[in-house]
C-alpha cells in the first residue's frame, strides 16, 4: 500500500508540474500575440503594402521590405528544397546505416543547429566580400544554409516511413531504383516533401543576422538581385532601434507581419501533414 500510494502521489505531482509548465509556455504565448496585436494591428493599412520606406516624420510603408523578403525568401527556399530534398533522399535510400551517412547526418544536425550569425559569417566571407558588395544573391543563399537542414532532416524521416513494399512492387516490375524514388516513394510522400519546405520556409522568413551581413538593406523598392535589397527582419531590426515613433510603429507592424506569416505556415503544414495520414 506505501509503494502504491508513492506511485500515484508521484503521478499527480508529476501531472501537476506538466500542466504548469504547460501553462507557462501559453502566457508566455499570449502575451507575445497580445503584444503584438495591440502594438501593431493600429498601424496596419494599405499603405503598409503599398509605400516604401519612410523618412522620419513622414508617410510610408514596408512595401519594399515585404517584396525584399519575399525575393530573398524564394530564392532561399528554391536552393534548400532542391539540396535538402536530394540530400534527405540520399540518407534515407542509399546513405542508410553507412559510415559515410553516419557522417553526414551528423554534419546536417550540426548545421541545423548552427546560430544564423555565424551562417550570415560565412556567406559574407565568400560572397559578399569577394565581390565587393552586398546583395540579395547572398542573403538568399544565407537563407538556403539555414533552410537546408531542416528540409533534409524532414525527407529523411519522411521516405524512412515510406512502406518497403512500394519499391519492391516498383523494382519487381523492372523499374530501375531511381525511377522508383522519383515516380512512386516521392508521390507517395510528396504532403510530407511539401511540409518540410513550409517548415524550412518558417524557419528563414523572420531571420536577421545572415541578412545583416549579406544583403544588408535597402530603403527604396528594388528588384534587383545584385544590389542590397531590404527584408521585414532588417527593417523591423532597423526601425525598432529608432527614437521615431512612427518608425517604431512601423517596427511592430512589420513583427505582426511576420508572425502571421510564420503562424499561416505552420498551420498549413499541420492541415497538409493531417490530409496525408488521412490517405
Amino acid at each position: 500500500m506505501d509503494r502504491a500510494l508513492v506511485r500515484r502521489l508521484s503521478n499527480i505531482a508529476f501531472v501537476i508540474l506538466t500542466a504548469i509548465a504547460t501553462l507557462i509556455a501559453l502566457t508566455a504565448l499570449v502575451l507575445i500575440l497580445w503584444s503584438l496585436l495591440s502594438k501593431g494591428i493600429g498601424g496596419l493599412d494599405t499603405k503598409i503594402f503599398t509605400m516604401t520606406q519612410p523618412a522620419p516624420g513622414s508617410e510610408g510603408g514596408l512595401s519594399n521590405a515585404i517584396m525584399g523578403s519575399l525575393i530573398m525568401c524564394g530564392i532561399g527556399l528554391a536552393i534548400a528544397v532542391v539540396v535538402g530534398v536530394l540530400a534527405g533522399t540520399w540518407l534515407s535510400e542509399y546513405g542508410g546505416n553507412t559510415r559515410y551517412g553516419q557522417v553526414v547526418r551528423f554534419l546536417n544536425d550540426v548545421l541545423l543547429s548552427a546560430p544564423s550569425i555565424l551562417i550570415g559569417l560565412f556567406v559574407y566571407e565568400i560572397l559578399v566580400r569577394p565581390f565587393h558588395g552586398f546583395s540579395a544573391w547572398a542573403g538568399g543563399v544565407a537563407l538556403a544554409i539555414l533552410a537546408m537542414p531542416i528540409v533534409t532532416r524532414t525527407t529523411e524521416d519522411i521516405l524512412s516511413l515510406q512502406p518497403s513494399a512500394l519499391r519492391e512492387a516498383g523494382m519487381a516490375l523492372g523499374a530501375s531504383r531511381a525511377f522508383v524514388i522519383r515516380k512512386i516513394v516521392w508521390k507517395s510522400a510528396r504532403a510530407g516533401l511539401v511540409t518540410g519546405a513550409l517548415l524550412g520556409f518558417a524557419r528563414i522568413s523572420g531571420e536577421t543576422a545572415p541578412l545583416l551581413f549579406t544583403a544588408l538593406g535597402n530603403q527604396f523598392f528594388s528588384t534587383e538581385l545584385t544590389q542590397p535589397m531590404a527584408s521585414l527582419p532588417t527593417t523591423i531590426f532597423q526601425f525598432a532601434l529608432s527614437a521615431y515613433e512612427d518608425w517604431q510603429r512601423l517596427a511592430w507592424v512589420g513583427a505582426l507581419l511576420i508572425a502571421a506569416a510564420v503562424l499561416s505556415i505552420n498551420i498549413i503544414g499541420r492541415i497538409v501533414a493531417r490530409e496525408a495520414r488521412r490517405s
